[in-house]
Order: structure tokens, then C-alpha cells, then sequence
């Protein structure tokens, strides 16, 4: 670091002269480069000072706009807000929306800076992750001019308007001040019909390719920088198919997966709707296959509504979604009982249709308001443990009135032991629970034992009961679930959409995403429980007292 220039620029910083701190600041810049971001960061914080007291506003704000044009090669961040700088406020892509994509920004810039090989992304529709997707291609392109990328989606007219965006930003430089932030670079040839640009020169495999993914590529793409599948499946009629969902995933480890060259990225983004989507194949592929064990993924989910029901894409201008427009959004799939229309493309979570074992329309509810004019025959609970990392406890408790299982309360979270098992205790307390059973694991086989000591410490007698039977497979515990499924429906009584908490909600959409056929882990946690109810309820036998008339 050249200390005599950090010095002259602290000190035309306390004289008021700016400009010349900032020739200082941009000699010590393409010295140190990134390194010296601290300075210019510094930096930034006296102009905002100056512009918010005042003084030489126009001045400072084309210094401050300098600073980002200045680091704008190096930072993703920086490149968006300094090629937008002089757009109208609400006419900007970035800041508008910055707040609440800045996550993506930073996982996008984990790929370049050869943290991930892959990342997975998936957002809500209109959000803008296509867009900020193409400013990133825009900005790795002229980074990189000498690489080719390649752009896949499930049809030639979506490529064609990526295409088109791609070309606009490039080729507007009223609106997008890429040459600004890369003088030396220039559109060297573009091509309508191929969809092909190239960046400086031309090139046997071009720039960038934009292609659907079952159009020509063998032969006319390589990507030795970024591949990108954006959408490539139609949608929920496509999901629905399982002949359509194998023959896209052959095409796309086929001809796409192909492409990739050398240490190529690869970035998945569109909607996960199905076990069995391209992007669930893959990720089982980087999971379970031994030659993908070094590949370093990320799998990136951002759902329309967060933990707090609130939304996660309300956009400065009213560009994006409130929170009531999603609940809207939500309460229209609720009222037709379709789930999978919501979950997958809003929430980023894959549900069967075909093939599951609980529909909506099959279970009985009710209105949270447990019967009033008597009381219940037993109370029980049912645990199915976990120790967290992605699966979850799930510890429904019952209220039983002869036949009818009321559900009426449930402990259903992915935080780890020290976390549920004081809320599996507090459900019991607060329930009056009296009976419990506990299904322990290889892994969770001291947490019945556990519960126990903390019910006896708080003073709570009930009668638990364990087991150490371990499933000897996922099918194994897929079969009990199944068996079980025909009394879930009969007398298992579930609370309705109105008046269910997130984790019942939680519970629920897992419950009517559960498959006999692929189903996973992700989707059996609740339904296990359900299952194990039933096994406790069949174990009881129920004695009624009624009043009679004595005849003699």
C-alpha cells in the first residue's frame, strides 16, 4: 500500500477536496485492487456526508457515482448500481429491488469467485430472478470476453427474449452504462436467428448461446464459463408426467451437461415442481454419485412468504409483492384445494400429484373448537425424533372421543434437540397429555430418555412408552405410512386451513406431498407420526361409562 498516497488523500479529504481524493483513491485502486476496498468504502461514507449536509451535491454524487464505476469490475454489487446510476429512481432494476435480492447477488458472486461449481436457485414467478440472472451473464461476459456461456430454457421463444434482454443492455447505452464500467469492450457480432453475441471478437463458440433445451446443441455451443438452465420444464402439466420428466432429464444430461468444459459453472434457477424435475435429478446426481462427490454445490431457496408469513419480494414502488398480495395468492389455491400450485412455484417446494397418498378433499377438518358437551375419552402424543440438519420432529397430539382423532396440537420443527425437546415437554404439559410413545433411531435412541427426565422435573407423570424398531429402509417406513393411510383418513380429524399455525401448515403441505414412490426424506417426517398414531390408538382400548336404568 502507498502510504504517501493514502496520506494525501486523508488530507484533501479534510480540506473538502474531493475530487482530488478520489484521483488518490483510484491510484491506490488499480494498485491494490479488490484489497483496498476498506479506502473505498471510507470513502463513500464522506461523500454521503457531504451530499446529506449539502455541500457540492451535484459535484459529489458524480464522485460517488466514479467510486462505483471504479470497483464495478470487481463487485456484482457495484456493476448493477453504477450501470443504472443516472436512471430515474423507479426506473431502476437494482436498487429497486437490492434490499431483498442482495443474497442472490452474493450467492451469484460465490460462483465466480470459485467458492461453488454449482448453485440451485429458486424464487417465486415475476420477482426479477431472470433479470438479476441476466445482468450477471452481462457482467461475467465482460469479464471474461473471451469465454463462451450458454443459455438454456424449455423453449426457443423464452431464449429468444433472453436474447433480446441480454442485447438491450448491451446495446443502450443511454439507459445501461456497461461501456462506461468496460471501455475496451464491444459487441463484436450478434445474430438473430442463432441467438448468438459475441463480446470483442468472433468466435467459434460464441460469447454467449441462447437455446431451448431440446434445440441444437451438439456441435454449436461449448460453455467454458457459465451454463445456465433457466426453466425447463413448461410447468405443473409437464411435473405431472412422469414420461415427460425422464425424457427431459436424459436431454439435459445428454446434450446440456455435455456443454460444460473445463471448470465451467453451471446455475440452475426456475421452479422446483417435482421430486423427479431436472433440478431434483441432478441434486440427487451431486448427492449419491461418486465421481460428483468434489462438485461443490448450493441449493438457494428464497419462498415468497419467510418464517413470519410475511413477504419476502415487497419491492420499493410497489414493483413487487406485499404480503396481503400473497395471501391473496395463497387463499385462492386453498379454496380449490391445489396446493401444488402454490407450493412449488411461491414456496420452492416440490409436491406430487400423481402418485400421492392424501388429497386434501379426502381428510376430515375442524374448526379448532374441540367437542364442548363432553370430555375426551384420552389424550396421547406420538414423537418421531430427530436431531435436526433438515429432518424434522414431529409430535402431533391427539384428542381421542371414541373412534375420532382430533389433532388438535402439534410440535413440528428442524431445530435441533436442545430446541425440541423443551417444546415437545411444553406441548404435553400445556395438552394434558397422559400417554406418549417415542420411536427411537440408531441416531435419536436416547431422546425418549431424555423427554423423561425433563417431564419428571417438571413435575408432569405420564405414561411413556419407547421403542429402538428401526426401519431397515426408507421403503420400509414409505409401507407403514401407506398401510396406515386408509385410518389417517377415516379418524384422523385435522384442523382446517383458517386456523392452523405455520408449523401445522408446515406439517400439512409435507403430508400432502408424501409419495410411496420417490418420496425421500423430506417428505415423511409428519406422516410418520401420523402413521405411529395410529399403531398407539389401535394399542389402547377405551372403556365408556354410561348411566342406565336399573331394573332391579
Amino acid at each position: 500500500m502507498d502510504n504517501n498516497l493514502v496520506n494525501a488523500m486523508r488530507k484533501y479529504i479534510a480540506s473538502g477536496r474531493n475530487r482530488e481524493a478520489y484521483d488518490c483513491l483510484a491510484h491506490i485502486y488499480e494498485t491494490e485492487g479488490p484489497k483496498a476496498r476498506p479506502f473505498v468504502l471510507a470513502f463513500r461514507q464522506v461523500l454521503k456526508n457531504s451530499i446529506s449536509s449539502g455541500h457540492n451535491v451535484e459535484g459529489n454524487y458524480d464522485i460517488m457515482h466514479d467510486t462505483y464505476v471504479l470497483t464495478a469490475q470487481d463487485s456484482f454489487d457495484d456493476f448493477m448500481i453504477a450501470i443504472e446510476w443516472y436512471r430515474k429512481d423507479e426506473e431502476k432494476f437494482w436498487l429497486v429491488r437490492r434490499t431483498q435480492l442482495l443474497p442472490v447477488c452474493e450467492q451469484l458472486e460465490a460462483l465466480l469467485s470459485d467458492d461453488l461449481d454449482e448453485l440451485f436457485l429458486s424464487m417465486p414467478p415475476r420477482v426479477g430472478k431472470t433479470s438479476i440472472v441476466m445482468f450477471f451473464l452481462i457482467w461475467y461476459m465482460n469479464k471474461f470476453p473471451g469465454k463462451s456461456n450458454l443459455y438454456a430454457s424449455f423453449s426457443d421463444t423464452v431464449a429468444k427474449t433472453f436474447y433480446n434482454g441480454v442485447l438491450e443492455v448491451l446495446q443502450d447505452p443511454l439507459t445501461y452504462e456497461v461501456n462506461v464500467v468496460f471501455p475496451k469492450n464491444r459487441v463484436s457480432r450478434t445474430d438473430s436467428k442463432d441467438l448468438l453475441i459475441d463480446i470483442n471478437r468472433r468466435k467459434r463458440y460464441a460469447s454467449l448461446t441462447c437455446r431451448s433445451i431440446d434445440g441444437t446443441l451438439n456441435g454449436s455451443c461449448d460453455a467454458e464459463g457459465i451454463l445456465i438452465a433457466d426453466d425447463l420444464h413448461s410447468g405443473i402439466d409437464e411435473a405431472r408426467s412422469k414420461d415427460q420428466l425422464a425424457k427431459k432429464w436424459e436431454t439435459v444430461r445428454a446434450n446440456f451437461l455435455s456443454r460444460k468444459k473445463g471448470t465451467a459453472k453451471i446455475l440452475w434457477i426456475g421452479t422446483h415442481w417435482s421430486v423427479a424435475d431436472c433440478i431434483s435429478k441432478r441434486i440427487e446426481m451431486l448427492e449419491t454419485e461418486e465421481e460428483a462427490k468434489s462438485i461443490r454445490y448450493r441449493v438457494f431457496n428464497v419462498p415468497a412468504l419467510n418464517e413470519k408469513d410475511e413477504s419476502n419480494f415487497d419491492y420499493l414502488f410497489h414493483k413487487g409483492f406485499t404480503t396481503e398480495d400473497y395471501k391473496v395468492i395463497r387463499a385462492s389455491y386453498e379454496a380449490t384445494d391445489d396446493q401444488a400450485l402454490w407450493l412449488a412455484p411461491y414456496m420452492g417446494t416440490p409436491i406430487e400429484r400423481d402418485g400421492a397418498v392424501f388429497s386434501p378433499s379426502e381428510l376430515r377438518y375442524y374448526n379448532g373448537e374441540l367437542p364442548i358437551d363432553e370430555d375426551p375419552d384420552r389424550i396421547f402424543m406420538v414423537v418421531d425424533p430427530a436431531w435436526g440438519g433438515g429432518d424434522y420432529v414431529s409430535a402431533p397430539v391427539f384428542y381421542q372421543y371414541g373412534d375420532d382423532l382430533y389433532l388438535h396440537d402439534l410440535v413440528f420443527t428442524n431445530m435441533d434437540k436442545y430446541v425440541s425437546e423443551p417444546m415437545v415437554v411444553d406441548s404435553a404439559i400445556k395438552n394434558a397429555v397422559s400417554a406418549m410413545y417415542v420411536e427411537g433411531t440408531r441416531v435419536t435412541g436416547n431422546y425418549a430418555d431424555e423427554l423423561d427426565t425433563r417431564l419428571r422435573n417438571a413435575g408432569h407423570r405420564i405414561n411413556l412408552q419407547k421403542t429402538t424398531k428401526h426401519w431397515s429402509s426408507q421403503n420400509g417406513k414409505a409401507q407403514r405410512i401407506y398401510d396406515k393411510a386408509p385410518e389417517i383418513k377415516e379418524r384422523v380429524i385435522f384442523r382446517d386451513a383458517k386456523c392452523r399455525e405455520k408449523p401445522y401448515q408446515q406439517a400439512m403441505q409435507q403430508l400432502f406431498g408424501f409419495t410411496v414412490e420417490g418420496t425421500g426424506k423430506k417428505h415423511d417426517d409428519f406422516p410418520d407420526s401420523l402413521a405411529m398414531g395410529m399403531v398407539m390408538a389401535a394399542g389402547m382400548r377405551v372403556a365408556r361409562a354410561t348411566v342406565a336404568k336399573r331394573w332391579f
